[in-house]
């Protein structure tokens, strides 16, 4: 009881502080891309944070993995370089006694990032698809930032304005550069608001501007100035979620359609918590170290077996969705093959540790003991 309560106290240490370095890089990494995005107008400046939090519940369910798995294996390696397996193994005990100590730490886990794989991710990615797709659909003015040049959903008009008031929906200092088949115009107004129609249109309203058409110099150039000037912006209003992504299709939806699409996200979503399960299984038997020899190697050899455990995954997945394997046969014979290799490792590391059982040791030390309390041998004199 008091090793399982010490094991726990360092399982879940080592999970705290691998989960807080993990989380940090990946929220950096999100922070960077979606300020990268804003920056380029692609998102909308007040949806950063929520867009920051829902792609945060993306990553989570790989972060617990790798968490789950490298916490396992350092407490264990940490009881090898210590050289307390020597005296756990001299007691009596095996490395099979380790499997309920550390499953109790772990099926937590595995649920939790069932949950998240299953549930959490594909609502979070359902979010975040809907803030990105109302900014899209938004009127042509409204996606303005002050100062930015930004091109029209049509992509015939550049639009730019100084400074905006009430809530973005009057600008000021307009500037808006349209082509019409050969031709172009420039209009630049003080003011301008987006007005309805009442039969789904959108039109830019500007007042108190001035409008260029044609090429300066030539005889067609033509200018002239105005208190109202209207333009059509938008011919329908948008419609919010018809392009739903498929990773954001609730689970239930995915079993209901039977496609390789789907079938293919739907292997994501199952593997995620049997890949964890086996992994911490894995760690048990992969956490021997010499106890003089550095912990580092068996980390580099936790990431390898993470990251290629990981690509093998969506090698099926990407098998699934071409058709090439069925997905009956391709959500089990990987994690039957890695169960396998656990129980292999258990298996070599248990024959090997069959050296350090007492009577073994014990038979060692009294050998020692006679050999060094034994006469020295007599010496021959010479004739």
């Amino acid at each position: 009881m008091i090793f399982q309560r010490a094991l726990h106290r360092e399982l879940a240490s080592a999970a705290g502080a691998t989960f807080t370095v993990l989380f940090t890089v990946c929220i950096t990494w999100t922070l960077i891309a979606i300020l990268g995005r804003a920056a380029g107008g692609k998102v909308a400046s007040g949806d950063v944070v929520a867009l920051i939090a829902f792609q945060s519940l993306n990553y989570l369910p790989t972060v617990l993995i790798l968490t789950s798995f490298i916490s396992v294996l350092v407490a264990i390696t940490r009881s090898y370089r210590d050289s307390e397996m020597v005296v756990w193994f001299a007691s009596g005990q095996s490395l099979l006694a380790w499997i309920r100590p550390v499953l109790f730490f772990g099926v937590p886990l595995v649920l939790l990032v069932g949950a998240l794989s299953l549930v959490v991710a594909p609502w979070a990615k359902m979010k975040s698809a809907e803030f990105i797709q109302r900014f899209e659909k938004r009127e042509d003015l409204k996606r303005v930032a002050p100062g930015q040049f930004r091109e029209s959903s049509s992509s015939d008009r550049v639009f730019f304005v100084e400074g905006s008031t009430n809530g973005s929906t009057v600008v000021k200092n307009v500037f808006v550069s349209s082509t019409q088949g050969e031709g172009s115009s420039v209009v630049v107004a003080r003011e301008g608001v987006i007005e309805a129609d009442g039969k789904g249109g959108q039109y830019l309203v500007l007042k108190n501007g001035r409008r260029y058409q044609g090429v300066p110099g030539q005889a067609d150039f033509q200018s002239m100035e105005f208190e109202r000037y209207s333009m059509r912006v938008a011919t329908r209003m948008p419609v919010l979620g018809a392009d739903v992504p498929l990773d954001a299709l609730s689970t239930p939806a995915l079993i209901a359609v039977n496609s390789k699409y789907t079938r293919s996200e739907l292997l994501s979503r199952i593997s995620a918590p049997i890949v964890c399960f086996l992994l911490i299984l894995l760690a048990i038997p992969l956490g021997f170290v010499n106890p003089r020899a550095g912990s580092s190697a068996n980390l580099i050899l936790a990431l390898l077996i993470f990251f290629t455990y990981n690509n093998l995954v969506k090698m099926l997945e990407a098998s699934v969705k071409r058709e090439k394997i069925d997905f009956a046969l391709a959500w089990w014979p990987l994690h039957l093959v890695v169960a396998l290799i656990v129980v292999a490792l258990f298996a070599w590391r248990l024959n090997v540790n069959h050296h350090y059982h007492p009577l073994v040791l014990i038979s060692a030390w009294k050998r020692k003991r006679l050999l060094k309390n034994a006469p020295a041998t007599a010496q021959v004199e010479p004739r």
